[in-house]
């Protein structure tokens, strides 16, 4: 069975996984509207985030790791003709030319995707760079693991997306939580337009965190806890914490 490229599943898996995902939005909006200026979107895939912010008169710089989610994010912007600049760089090594913000944002627990504390440290003082002063950085996490922990529920169901024919889906099965971390297991699987199936089970780490820990290692990086807020978990959802971090000179 011929498969779509490395680069293109990376950019479908994205979109089925994350791309549906809403309930944070509103949140994301309101901390834009009262920073008043440029926003930077960290981890921001193909642009669940960042483009809802452009359409909506945002002005967005867009960083990711993965060179096939910023070029797809480069395109979509393109096509819609909003005011989204791509970067392909890592949270941990901005290289941003010196260039500030009013807002900072990690959306979906990117920031328990950064590694030990002594990395999440570095990417916080990246941020504490790039805001201008009294402006705040906004991280989401999963906090409270506990409810999250578990086989999937058997009414549980997949996330799907169509493309060109293909059927992509994607279906939690369980979370463990070992060694300080959270590792979310999914069963991926692919139909062709023929019919033929093809599956491989996908995992990924989250480093268990919670806000008071947040707070503690924006100081260490000379961020001011600046207060929290909550996305409310949905039916297909955990809710999620947002910290906010000020940096004030």
């Amino acid at each position: 069975m011929t498969t779509a490229s490395p680069a293109a599943q990376a950019v479908m898996w994205h979109d089925v996984e994350c791309g549906a995902y809403g309930a944070d939005l509103p949140l994301w909006e309101q901390l834009a509207l009262e920073a008043g200026g440029a926003v930077l979107d960290l981890g921001a895939g193909t642009g669940r985030v960042a483009l809802y912010l452009a359409r909506r008169g945002r002005t967005v710089v867009a960083v990711d790791n993965d060179p096939a989610l910023v070029a797809e994010l480069e395109r979509r912007a393109a096509a819609e003709a909003v005011d989204v600049a791509t970067v392909h760089a890592d949270a941990r090594s901005l290289g941003l030319d010196g260039r500030t913000f009013a807002l900072a944002i990690a959306p979906m627990q990117t920031y328990q995707l950064l590694g030990d504390a002594d990395q999440r440290v570095t990417a916080l003082r990246e941020v504490h760079a790039t805001l201008a002063p009294g402006a705040l950085g906004a991280l989401a996490i999963v906090e409270g693991h506990g409810e999250a922990v578990g086989a999937a529920r058997p009414d549980v169901v997949p996330d799907v997306r169509e493309a060109g024919g293909w059927l992509y889906s994607s279906l939690p099965l369980e979370v463990t939580a070992r060694d300080g971390h959270l590792e979310i297991l999914r069963l991926r699987q692919i139909v062709s337009p023929e019919g033929e199936l093809s599956e491989a089970t996908h995992s990924e780490r989250l480093a268990i965190v919670d806000a008071a820990t947040v707070e503690a290692e924006g100081r260490t990086a000379g961020l001011v806890p600046a207060g929290r807020r909550e996305i409310p978990s949905s039916e297909l959802h955990v809710g999620s914490a947002v910290v906010l971090l000020q940096r004030e000179s």
